[in-house]
């Protein structure tokens, strides 16, 4: 059964509600509070696929370690990473740099052109990773903004309900004063996520990027010493370099 003061507090809840407050606000506050909600589910959405596309190279470097550089020759190794991963687009360039060097024209050091072919494949995944967080880093800052402008709009209305009742009771401006608190809030709201997010994959990224980078110079070095140089990890006993000591020190030769 409803008593009176149920249906009081029901109507009072209807009557200065979000949606109501949004309906008095007309175009701009409805306008403010589309950008606001799309920002903050646009940021969300960035955030995860970020997230699983940096975890995804994250396990692609755990492969790398386990056993690529055990394979006898780079051409093996690469079957041995997804045929679209990161890693793998990293040694195709570097092969597919070394196979086009004897078909150039002008005369360039092997060691270079294979250089810069891996440093474009390297720069390419990193513009890859950054995709997004321009747009996490625009909501961050711009968002408590939009928000302060849906919070003056309510004010300025809240003044004029005032100025044409001749009284500020609570009935006239509730809904104003509510839809620029609500504002407020909703900016702040959208804008933190974007700010930690950008920043917590921002760190992730210069992360995976050193990793990237420590590869794309291993793989340099092996293919520009013919195999002789390679890493340490990953690699089973039968494979690892022997170390015999002379009398300057020790050196390193090949198994």
């Amino acid at each position: 059964m409803t008593t009176p003061t149920t249906a009081a507090a029901g109507s009072a809840a209807e009557q200065y509600g979000l949606w109501n407050a949004l309906n008095q606000g007309g175009v701009i506050s409805w306008t403010v509070f589309i950008l606001l909600v799309g920002s903050l589910f646009i940021s969300l959405f960035i955030l995860l696929s970020k997230w699983w596309e940096q975890q995804k190279i994250i396990g692609q470097a755990k492969k790398v370690r386990a056993g690529f550089w055990s394979a006898p020759n780079l051409r093996d190794a690469a079957t041995k990473l997804e045929k679209n991963s990161a890693y793998r687009q990293i040694v195709d360039d570097g092969l597919l740099a070394e196979d086009q060097h004897d078909k150039l024209k002008d005369p360039i050091d092997q060691h270079e052109w294979i250089n810069n072919s891996i440093a474009r494949s390297t720069a390419s995944i990193g513009a890859k990773l950054s995709g997004g967080l321009p747009f996490l880093a625009t909501v961050g800052s711009v968002a408590p903004f939009v928000g302060l402008f849906g919070t003056v709009v309510g004010i300025y209305r809240a003044l004029i309900a005032i100025g044409a009742s001749g009284s500020a009771s609570i009935d006239k401006v509730a809904g104003p004063v509510g839809e620029a608190l609500i504002m407020t809030a909703l900016g702040l709201v959208t804008a933190v996520p974007a700010v930690l997010a950008y920043n917590w994959l921002l760190r992730r990224n210069k992360v995976i990027m050193e990793g990237l980078v420590a590869f794309a110079n291993d793989v340099h070095g092996y293919m520009v010493s013919g195999g002789a140089v390679r890493p340490s990890y990953g690699l089973t006993k039968a494979a690892q370099p022997k170390v015999a000591a002379t009398a300057s020190g020790v050196q390193t030769t090949k198994a």
